[in-house]
């Protein structure tokens, strides 16, 4: 099985706004650039969309790093998402969980892969998340013109 990187970040300008989304995909290697937007849109569910095309990208089951900034996405991915389907899509507070059309698209996107995760901090000088966070943040103003 292949091992691939994924380092992903998103940005909104407002919140709700303007928002992009930017992916690194690494694979010994070879790299490859992703990124996209939303007019109107919020900071997680960029984070979520950033996750769930790094791993669409990929052609073929893979073993899947995810390095986000995103504790939004880690702790929905492996702690939350469990309670959630149990109760049938209602949180903590008795609510329906928020972007849960995206939490069925990213559930969808690591099925076929074998998917670790790992938490880096934004804004650091972490090489990766740096570039990744100009993908985005480019993404969100181009969004916004």
């Amino acid at each position: 099985m292949k091992c691939v990187d994924i380092f992903t970040d998103g940005a909104c300008k407002g919140n709700p706004g303007p928002g992009g989304w930017g992916v690194l995909l690494r694979m010994g290697e070879h790299e490859k650039e992703l990124s996209g937007s939303d007019p109107e849109t919020t900071n997680n569910r960029m984070e979520m969309m950033a996750v769930i095309k790094g791993l669409n990208a990929l052609i073929e089951p893979c073993e899947v790093v995810i390095h986000t900034d995103s504790r939004y996405v880690i702790d929905g991915m492996t702690k939350w998402i469990h309670g959630w389907k149990k109760k049938g899509w209602i949180n903590a507070s008795k609510q329906p969980v928020r972007n849960a059309d995206l939490w069925h698209d990213l559930i969808e996107a690591t099925a076929r892969h074998k998917v670790h995760w790992e938490w880096v901090r934004g804004h650091s000088g972490h090489i990766e998340n740096d570039r990744v966070d100009k993908l985005a943040s480019d993404a969100a103003l181009e969004a916004g013109l």
